[in-house]
């Protein structure tokens, strides 16, 4: 199935009539309703109540003639309730996005390193001096495969002490990588 000029029109107008991706896949045949969520996100039709296409801003003028016809004994109270609204969610929702990172492009700090106990890093940068520096195809079930540097450099290493029993890093690795419960949950408030 192609997005023919036809079918996105007829898409266009009934999401603009209100009409549920359900009914639209329904209506167009051989599409699913995914599909159809997923069209109306490329056209940028996902927001209703906002800027769309032609056919959006015809479904915005019908509502508007209808809560007016209902709401006048209420009218002023509901309309600025209602503008207010959106811009909670629209700030709910842009801090829960993460930032994306192209291929190849160095990660910014990740906070966890912050997090870390002074006595920890402290210990890890002792056992990091007498570490094996072992590559990807020396490593065994019994080396530790904590990895130091940057995996897109020669410099890059795991290192290769002893592991602790039942886990994959040696004692001081263990001890950055594995926190207790509590500390963690304290962290974040």
């Amino acid at each position: 199935m192609s997005w023919t000029d036809e079918r996105v029109e007829l898409l266009k107008k009934m999401w603009g009539e209100g009409q549920s991706a359900s009914q639209i896949a329904k209506e167009l045949g051989g599409v699913t309703r995914n599909a159809v969520i997923g069209k109306v996100h490329r056209l940028g039709l996902s927001n209703r109540a906002g800027g769309g296409g032609a056919s959006t801003a015809k479904a915005d003028a019908k509502p508007k003639a209808a809560p007016k016809a209902d709401a006048k004994p209420k009218a002023p109270k509901p309309e600025p309730a209602a503008k207010p609204a959106p811009a909670p969610e629209t700030k709910a929702v842009v801090p829960a996005r993460k930032q994306i990172i192209p291929a190849g492009q160095p990660l910014p700090p990740q906070p966890s390193a912050n997090e870390i106990s002074p006595e920890a890093l402290a210990k890890v940068n002792e056992i990091e001096k007498k570490a094996k520096r072992i590559s990807l195809m020396e490593l065994t079930e019994r080396t530790c495969k904590w990895p130091v540097g940057d995996p897109a450099t020669p410099d890059f290493w795991f290192c290769g002490l002893p592991v602790q029993q039942g886990k994959p890093y040696c004692e001081a690795h263990v001890g950055v990588a594995f926190q207790p419960m509590s500390s963690r949950r304290d962290r974040r408030r």
